[in-house]
């Protein structure tokens, strides 16, 4: 793991490529920082589909940030920044017209909730990825978001520890882009 070099802040790509030895981890590269990352339990794909685990390849720019004021400080970004509440969620059915985006609990169509239990969502950046519209089927709830111990697998997001998300986000500026590389 490289944290030296923090001084650059006009890196604009997050870089993703997967571990040779485990498709679902891999390595994120912003400007001299290079952290550990856990990718989708299918590993990365081009070919991204509604529950298929795999975290899609492409570039997508990263939105905003959600995080749990109740567990930690607002993250020090230059992107918008929204604290959750327990009533926040994220449509996840392909048939609703609010698919891939956010609502409020109770929903009446399959979501995921952003205020969970674990930790995954204490820092959690949407990434601009089957957003701008959403196609049915192809993806929702894609995130940058905080890692399990050991770095198991997502559900097809990128997630890293949580010291290297503050990190990684006090150097991210408007406009910045997440690039997940197949290989």
């Amino acid at each position: 793991m490289t944290l030296p070099g923090q001084t650059g802040k006009s890196a604009k790509y997050l870089e993703v490529r997967r571990s040779v030895v485990d498709r679902t981890k891999g390595y994120l590269t912003f400007g001299a920082i290079t952290v550990p990352c856990a990718l989708g339990r299918s590993g990365i794909t081009a070919r991204k589909r509604e529950g298929d685990g795999a975290t899609p390849s492409g570039t997508y720019e990263l939105l905003n940030v959600y995080y749990r004021a109740d567990r930690g400080l607002r993250p020090r970004v230059d992107l918008p920044v929204e604290a959750l509440v327990p009533s926040d969620g994220w449509c996840d059915d392909p048939g609703h017209r609010r698919y891939n985006r956010p609502v409020d609990l109770p929903f009446c169509a399959s979501h995921e909730k952003m205020w969970r239990e674990d930790k995954l969502y204490d820092i959690v950046v949407v990434l601009d990825c089957n957003m701008h519209p959403p196609v049915r089927g192809k993806g929702s709830a894609i995130f940058f978001h905080i890692a399990r111990e050991g770095y198991s697998p997502t559900e097809g997001c990128v997630a890293v520890a949580p010291e290297h998300m503050r990190l990684i986000l006090s150097r991210v500026r408007p406009g910045v882009r997440m690039r997940i590389h197949r290989s």
